[in-house]
């Protein structure tokens, strides 16, 4: 594995899943998205696609969502990732209660659920996430777990802010992935979006960083899969409240650096190979 310039404290531990992560591009997509061969069903993501969705159907679908997620892919998470969770945001309930922004490392396949957990279970949260998944595989847990496409035209855009605006009027929680793109169990934090950023200063929520670290399989995990795939532990940090009396721009960049050297410090890791912005 290549990392570039990079150390970490002593105790850390380093998975070799077999990928050879990027050195020059931290924001390449590793993965491919699987399309459905049929095209009936598939979503547009314009502004037809429903990014507020207040039918029946749908408060049907998020009822067994519910159910999916907590009964099944929580206890996936549990078992094949050996998911823990160190750190807990109850000393915050009353400055927290009217939403937050959750940003944490994308590193596996059901890492959103995992912050999900750690921000109280049963909390409602949205997740923007890359719009072509939601014609692949599996995308109807994503919509059922809170997955918002992000648009693909300036029309989309558009509905797709008025659906945030009444998301956070209603007191949802966001979760962000500020990498942008999934490297599974790849420790260095790497460079942020300021989308994240720009959304939470805009409804002046707080951000809270989260940040995954890995665990050799051990007892009972090796049940669950295999050795050389790493368990996840996922450390809660504390929030982070915007100055809304100073410069935007300069308290978006203080926010994102303060969030980034945070994950950085969680991770354990005493040299980021990265810098804390995508533009740096």
């Amino acid at each position: 594995m290549k990392f570039g310039e990079f150390k970490v404290k002593d105790g850390v531990y380093i998975p070799d899943i077999g990928i050879d992560y990027p050195t020059d591009d931290p924001h390449r997509r590793l993965l491919t998205v699987q399309v459905e061969d049929s095209s009936q069903g598939r979503f547009q993501f314009d502004e037809t696609y429903p990014y507020l969705d207040d039918s029946f159907k749908h408060t049907l679908n998020t009822i067994a969502g519910w159910f999916v997620k907590w009964c099944l892919v929580a206890v996936h998470n549990r078992c094949h990732f050996g998911l823990q969770i160190e750190g807990n945001l109850r000393k915050y309930k009353k400055q927290l209660r009217d939403g937050a922004m959750c940003v944490c490392n994308h590193v596996f396949v059901f890492d959103a659920l995992g912050v999900n957990s750690a921000c109280q279970r049963f909390r409602q949260v949205r997740i923007p996430m890359f719009a072509k998944h939601f014609n692949g595989r599996g995308s109807w847990i994503l919509r059922q777990a809170g997955g918002i496409p992000i648009p693909e035209t300036r029309e989309g855009i558009r509905k797709y802010n008025e659906a945030f605006d009444e998301f956070a009027r209603r007191g949802f929680w966001f979760i962000v992935f500020p990498e942008a793109v999934r490297w599974n169990m790849y420790v260095p934090i790497r460079p942020f979006k300021r989308g994240a950023f720009t959304m939470a200063y805009k409804y002046n929520r707080p951000v809270i960083p989260f940040v995954y670290t890995y665990r050799e399989r051990k007892g009972i995990y090796r049940l669950f899969g295999k050795k050389s795939d790493p368990c996840v532990t996922l450390h809660v940090g504390e929030p982070i409240w915007f100055d809304k009396s100073a410069n935007r721009r300069d308290e978006l960049d203080r926010v994102c650096r303060e969030a980034h050297a945070a994950m950085v410090r969680m991770a354990g890791i005493e040299a980021n190979p990265w810098p804390a912005f995508d533009d740096e």
